[in-house]
């Protein structure tokens, strides 16, 4: 069979020299050669120069040689013999033979297959291929070899230039060393001269210093001597001025020169004798000092200390002599207190006579001294409400701290800012102003110099914004309305709609009004018993400081304002608010008021004036709901009222009721 004729070639080319040798394919990357470890010899086969004539001769000399062979052979790997020679002839190569050698006649050929012949030719071509791979390893092994050498030699002159400098640097470093040992000894030598040279200054430094200590020493002495002859003389100047000083303070001392109502002469004779014994020391020093000696220290000593003790006798006797006149002053004021209040118990029993003899006279004639029993219960009672207001922000009121502190002075700016702004011209801002207020007040947060306020902030900062709005509300009808007459009704119409909002608010603004104009409850106070005159001038609205009481043009002129205020708050109403019906505080309140001040008794000044403001700001709306009962109330004012008042008021202030009579 044909694959077992293959396995028998294989098999014997297995079994040969050359396939017995074995391959190494990385002797190049060792450096070694392709034939290393092989030690046979290597050789051709004898039929192997017929076998490559063949390989190298032209396709149809193959096929004629392959077609002389006999038809009945069917293997490739019979033995054929040629008639051209029987003779064997078998070349052996060698690696030393550039060239094979070929016999003349053409030997025996032993065909074998096309794949064998073929497997031949490439080992031979393999042997060739690594045989010039060894030539040229072995080229490039050479000019390794070489280059190392070149490179080896190349590194000793190196060395050898690097040994020639490091002998120089040695050298030069000696020569360095030698040159610094010269120059050190030469350092050595100069510093030891200047040592010298320096020694020398010194002595000469220390003996001129002790010269100039020498000179200077005598220089002290004589100005110490100087110092203490100037000292002596100074020391005597004083002692004298000492001695003449404490002798006009014992000349003082002197019961002699005082009286019996000046002072107590028995108290003073003792300090009298301590005085004269001060003298004496003192005159004992002077005396010693009178010999030439200049007086020491322990000498200036004594007079001073009897300087002193005169002077506190100066004192003692000072403060005897102002008991003394304090004593008397207090029997003088006592006396003078005694005189004053059997004085005034007559003028109070005087007054009290007269009051009675006019109520007798007022009895008479229907006339009343105040107002009736429920106004002044109404006007006890709104007074108790503002107490009570201003008892529950006491917190506020006296801050603890500096927080609390700063948040009463914002809640106060909120709420007395926009009141203020109101005047005669703010026009389309009162509306503003107003939702500005009645948001603060319904604890709403309303803006204050970029920041939010609100009565939430605080536990009592509600009752504490109602208190000042309502105050702020009369103090300006206190100052704007008494300057601006005609800022009365802006300001009235924000009151009378904050106090229809806010109940609370109108009620602490009668409250404010009436603490400061009584007259506009109406109330006359009368003087309390024991009450200071200062006292009641405040009760009457009369503002007293440490000038004095303001004058009476300044008093006429706030109560003008305010009894403008209050005209203007009865009969106003918010043009904005959803309620139906007349003002919070309506015109009969006012009704109410002219009728009590016309049963009233007149008092000078104040009445004509506070008739005169109220009629002009509201007698028109008064005569408008009231017709023909207004007009009966102004012809009483003017037919009894009037002859009243011109009988208990001066011929000097008359000109007070002119205006009255031009309404």
């Amino acid at each position: 069979k044909p694959s077992e004729i293959r396995w028998r070639a294989l098999e014997a080319l297995k079994q040969s020299p050359k396939g017995k040798i074995k391959y190494d394919p990385y002797w190049a990357d060792r450096g070694e050669d392709i034939m290393t470890g092989y030690s046979e010899f290597i050789g051709l086969s004898p039929r192997s120069g017929a076998i490559i004539d063949h390989l190298d001769s032209p396709p149809k000399l193959q096929r004629s040689l392959f077609s002389s062979l006999s038809p009945g052979d069917s293997s490739p790997g019979l033995s054929v013999e040629t008639s051209v020679s029987s003779t064997k002839s078998s070349f052996d190569i060698t690696p030393r033979a550039s060239c094979p050698l070929f016999p003349t006649s053409p030997p025996s050929i032993s065909l074998q297959s096309p794949k064998a012949m073929e497997m031949a030719g490439c080992i031979i071509k393999f042997e060739k291929k690594q045989r010039e791979k060894a030539q040229m390893a072995l080229r490039l092994r050479e000019e390794m070899q070489k280059k190392m050498v070149a490179e080896v030699a190349r590194s000793e002159s190196e060395q050898l230039k690097r040994f020639e400098e490091l002998m120089e640097l040695k050298q030069r470093q000696e020569h360095q060393a030698i040159r610094d040992m010269m120059d050190r000894e030469a350092k050595e030598s100069i510093g030891r001269q200047e040592k010298l040279k320096e020694e020398h200054r010194h002595r000469m430094k220390v003996i001129n210093l002790r010269l100039r200590e020498a000179a200077q020493q005598r220089l002290r002495q004589a100005e110490l001597e100087r110092q203490r002859q100037v000292e002596g003389r100074e020391r005597l100047r004083n002692l004298n001025t000492i001695q003449e000083e404490i002798l006009q303070l014992n000349q003082q001392l002197d019961p002699s020169t005082l009286s019996k109502d000046d002072a107590p002469l028995a108290s003073l004779t003792p300090l009298s004798a301590r005085g004269n014994q001060l003298c004496s020391q003192v005159s004992e020093v002077v005396r010693r000092t009178a010999e030439g000696e200049f007086p020491s220290m322990g000498d200036m000593s004594v007079v001073e200390r009897a300087l002193q003790d005169m002077r506190a006798l100066i004192q003692l006797m000072q403060e005897e002599v102002n008991k003394f006149q304090e004593t008397k002053k207090k029997q003088l004021e006592q006396e003078q207190e005694c005189q004053r209040q059997v004085e005034l118990q007559v003028q109070q029993e005087a007054q009290k006579a007269a009051a009675q003899l006019a109520k007798a006279k007022a009895q008479k004639k229907g006339i009343q001294n105040s107002a009736d029993d429920s106004t002044i219960k109404w006007y006890e009672e709104l007074q108790e409400k503002a107490s009570q207001c201003a008892q529950s922000f006491q917190d506020l009121s006296s801050p603890a701290n500096a927080q609390t502190k700063k948040l009463k002075q914002e809640l106060q700016k909120a709420a007395t800012i926009p009141v203020s702004q109101i005047s005669s011209n703010s026009g389309s801002q009162v509306k503003e102003l107003f939702d500005k207020i009645d948001q603060f007040l319904s604890g709403q947060p309303v803006m204050l110099e970029g920041k939010s306020v609100s009565t939430s902030m605080h536990p009592q900062a509600q009752n504490f914004a109602f208190y000042k709005v309502a105050e702020k509300f009369v103090k300006q009808g206190e100052e704007e309305v008494a300057s601006h007459f005609e800022a009365a009704f802006p300001i009235a119409m924000v009151a009378s709609g904050i106090w229809e909002q806010h109940p609370q608010v109108g009620e602490l603004i009668l409250a404010h009004l009436h603490k400061k104009c009584p007259y506009a409850v109406p109330h006359y106070p009368a003087m309390k018993d024991g009450s200071t005159v200062e006292d009641y001038q405040r009760l009457l609205g009369y503002r007293v400081d440490s000038s004095g009481v303001e004058d009476q043009n300044s008093f006429l002129k706030k109560m003008s304002g305010m009894i403008r205020l209050y005209a203007a708050i009865i009969q106003q109403k918010w043009p904005f608010s959803s309620k139906q019906g007349p003002p919070p505080h309506a015109l009969n309140h006012g009704w109410r008021w002219l009728a009590q001040m016309l049963n009233m008794e007149p008092v000078s000044d104040i009445t004509s004036t506070l008739l005169f403001e109220f009629l002009e700001v509201c007698g028109n709306a008064l005569m408008s709901q009231y017709r023909d009962q207004f007009w009966k109330l102004i012809r009483l004012l003017k037919e009894e009222y009037l002859p009243r008042y011109l009988q208990s008021t001066s011929k000097s202030k008359i000109f007070y009721f002119i205006s009255v009579l031009d309404f």
